[in-house]
């Protein structure tokens, strides 16, 4: 049988940039699913992988096509698929675990000690095919709309950060207005939080965060915190924290404006060790929660909150054609975008 090609978006070598070039559809084994991508979306760890940084030199092993954020349709099954069908809508679960380990056992994926990433540690989305196992493989149902779903990675990092807490009522700081804050400060609003403040020094994401309903966008260089929350009302302190910028300055700041028994969400990667004033984590009683990606429930929960009203296009803001992905990541590098869309249809 003659091998079949498809374009892809290529590390092809240990050097900064991407290639588009021909690539082999991957033939899928048993228990693994091809499907036909549709659209995708850049993440900030594909920025990374362009810009070939430490990080990405360390994980990433040329030549690999990358990108784990995409909705397509089932194009092919292997032996043992059952419970799909050709031309379902589906996006997919991009760490593939081993199923064996305790965590994995206890339904506790995220944390698996042998996680392998599309994307990342094997071939991504950006093509025009991907090849995963079934049980990686989400169905979507066909009434969302597509550049939504093809963020939804992102988005179950978001909802897994700002889940992980009851918000009812309560009170919350988002330090990091990058695509996944700005995510995050929409759904605490959906779920009940009474007021919601992001801070960040990029005045576009800001302004983003704000048509996404959170009650103040903060540019700490040039506006008090502490002012902000006397004209919100927030007297003790913030209920729950979530850190989604990695830069140790703002979560001290996050520390130091916590209500005592606050609770906090980690899911900024920091560049090294961020330096934390433990003794005040202790005397506030704070609990601090890391965040890995996301739990395999997230994904009924983005689509529950989307279908009952949750919008998140604002958060979208380029769409170019797969053939203009160095736009795309252009967008990416400038600092006035929010997620950027890719269209693989030809």
């Amino acid at each position: 049988m003659a091998e079949k090609w498809m374009d892809a978006l290529v590390k092809a070598k240990p050097e900064k940039g991407l290639v588009l070039q021909k690539m082999p559809v991957p033939e899928p084994g048993p228990g693994e699913v091809l499907i036909k991508i549709h659209k995708t979306a850049i993440c900030g760890t594909d920025v990374h992988i362009y810009d070939w940084n430490a990080w990405s030199q360390e994980h990433v092993k040329p030549p690999q096509i990358i990108g784990h954020e995409y909705v397509g349709e089932v194009a092919a099954m292997g032996a043992g698929v059952s419970g799909l069908y050709l031309g379902q809508r589906v996006s997919g679960e991009g760490h593939i675990t081993c199923g064996r380990c305790r965590n994995c056992h206890n339904g506790n994926i995220q944390w698996c000690k042998d996680t392998n990433s599309v994307g990342v540690d094997r071939d991504g989305a950006f093509a025009e095919h991907l090849c995963i196992p079934q049980s990686n493989v989400i169905p979507m149902d066909p009434s969302l709309d597509e550049d939504v779903v093809a963020m939804f990675d992102a988005v179950g990092n978001a909802t897994h950060t700002a889940l992980m807490w009851n918000l009812v009522g309560e009170d919350v700081l988002i330090t990091g207005a990058g695509p996944i804050g700005i995510i995050a400060g929409g759904i605490c609003k959906y779920a009940g939080a009474r007021r919601v403040v992001i801070t960040d020094l990029n005045d576009y994401r800001l302004e983003l965060a704000k048509k996404m309903g959170v009650d103040a966008a903060v540019n700490t260089r040039q506006e008090d915190l502490h002012e902000v929350m006397k004209r919100l009302h927030i007297v003790e302190g913030f209920d729950v924290g979530l850190e989604m910028s990695g830069n140790g300055a703002a979560l001290n700041q996050m520390i130091s404006v916590m209500r005592n028994g606050g609770k906090i969400s980690l899911l900024g990667l920091g560049d090294g060790n961020v330096n934390l004033d433990v003794n005040l984590v202790i005397g506030k009683g704070l609990t601090l929660q890391g965040i890995y990606g996301r739990k395999m429930d997230n994904w009924h929960q983005m689509s529950y909150m989307v279908q009952g009203g949750l919008d998140l296009t604002p958060v979208i803001t380029h769409r170019f054609h797969y053939t203009e992905f160095e736009k795309g990541f252009e967008a990416m590098h400038s600092g006035k975008s929010g997620k950027v869309i890719l269209d693989w249809s030809k």
